[in-house]
């Protein structure tokens, strides 16, 4: 009889472990994930008040800038696992070791970036059509910022090592001084030494700067006091790289698949397209909620799998999914109470607003899938299963494109769009979910 009654405390006790796991790392990962597109909206406030062409080029640049980086978000995910694991091997020495190993890789990269931006800028403008007004501050925008993209990357690989290290708070402190910094030293170049949109550029590089700064002392102290050498290794980097690289592919499907929705949305018609870009807003801002738990989950499975214990792996899994699936209720619950409120924050034309509505509800009820999507994402992540990501999102890439490219021969307009966007969430959580079930990510030790 006491045997009955212990095995319900102990789950319990279990669940709360991991909920205590999964709060200490998603919450401080929420908070930097949140303040890093203010870096933009700071930007874009500032260089607002200079004139429609200055925002203009802004807006151009900042959105190769934003590419640029994105697709090299693999530096942290990467990061993230690899160090974990060792962490959860005991062996920490070797965690940061790892860790240094992505540094390096996100410096050679930044560089090659910046040997490619700083002369190439007047013809990526272009590209992306930027008027002869515009192009101008575009290209001055783009070449000073572009310096910023090794520390930027720096960022990344070295936030990837502190969340290995089951540390979210060091990058939320870090994200919030510097866009604090970033703010002041906009405002104080733009403005008070009249450099205009340079000064904001500027501004920009300079607070990225100091936050890779401050990621390179946290990490290079970490690695003095475990012994762990600092200098660049050919054989991890290439490791890095190679366990990157299927991260890269998933992350490149990804925004092909935003860029293919963003044109059908164009083809249906401006008042279309605005409505399009305000729900991809909101779910690009509600995407932040889910990632801090994918986030937690990409630390808290790297360190059970690494430690070899597959029983706190699985538990772990099936608690972030309910999780997942509680926050994405909770989602979709506030996107349709504050509906009167959010919409017309973007737009006061009616005719905007009502073709925002019916699409809007659609991605209201979908945030359950997201949150399932999300958090199989981070535990698969975690485990390293990035070759079966990289497949997984060519496949729904490739069930995509073709239902969404009929939605304007087809009609339904915007909410069959965003349709055709749930049709793709819904992939990723079949494949995400059938991975899952089928174990074969549970692969332990400090190496995959």
């Amino acid at each position: 009889m006491m045997a009955m009654t212990q095995a319900p405390t102990a789950t319990k006790a279990t669940r709360r472990r991991h909920d205590r796991d999964i709060v200490a790392l998603a919450v401080p990962a929420f908070g930097a994930l949140v303040a890093e597109p203010l870096f933009l909206m700071t930007d874009t406030a500032i260089v607002g008040h200079l004139g429609t062409a200055q925002l203009a080029g802004l807006g151009v640049a900042s959105a190769l800038l934003t590419t640029a980086v994105s697709i090299f978000v693999f530096l942290a995910y990467a990061t993230t696992a690899a160090v974990a694991r060792r962490v959860g091997a005991g062996d920490p020495r070797a965690a940061i070791r790892q860790g240094m190993d992505g540094i390096w890789l996100a410096l050679l990269l930044g560089a090659v970036v910046v040997a490619v931006v700083l002369p190439g800028a007047p013809a990526l403008v272009g590209v992306l059509g930027a008027s002869d007004t515009a192009a101008p501050y575009a290209t001055t925008y783009l070449r000073i910022s572009s310096l910023g993209i090794p520390p930027m990357l720096v960022v990344l690989a070295a936030t990837g090592v502190l969340r290995g290290l089951q540390d979210t708070k060091t990058p939320l402190y870090v994200a919030v001084v510097g866009f604090v910094a970033n703010a002041a030293l906009n405002a104080t170049l733009v403005y008070g030494a009249g450099l205009g949109i340079a000064g904001s550029a500027w501004g920009t590089v300079i607070a990225q700067c100091g936050m890779a700064a401050v990621y390179l002392w946290v990490v290079v102290r970490g690695a003095r006091r475990h012994g762990a050498s600092l200098r660049p290794d050919a054989v991890g980097i290439r490791a890095s790289a190679q366990a990157g690289a299927p991260l890269l592919v998933r992350t490149l499907s990804l925004r092909a698949i935003l860029m293919i929705a963003t044109a059908v949305a164009a083809r249906l018609g401006d008042t279309d397209i605005a409505a399009h870009q305000i729900l991809l807003s909101l779910w690009s801002l509600l995407a932040f909620a889910l990632d801090a738990i994918a986030i937690a989950g990409q630390a808290i499975i790297g360190r059970y799998l690494g430690a070899g214990d597959t029983q706190g792996a699985r538990e772990t899994c099936r608690r972030m999914v309910q999780w997942g699936v509680v926050t994405g209720i909770a989602l979709g619950l506030l996107v349709i109470v504050s509906r009167p409120v959010f919409i017309p924050l973007f737009t006061g034309d009616p005719v905007v607003q009502e073709a925002a509505l019916p699409a809007l509800l659609v991605v209201a009820l979908s945030q359950p899938i997201s949150g399932v999507v999300f958090v199989l994402d981070g535990v698969l992540m975690g485990a390293g299963d990035g070759a079966y990501l990289a497949w997984a999102m060519l496949a729904t890439l490739a069930v995509f494109t073709p239902v969404a490219l009929l939605v304007p021969a087809v009609g339904g307009g915007l909410a069959a769009l965003w349709g055709a966007m749930v049709l793709m969430m819904s992939m990723r959580m079949l494949t995400l979910w059938l991975r899952s079930r089928s174990g074969h990510w549970i692969v332990t030790g400090a190496t995959r």
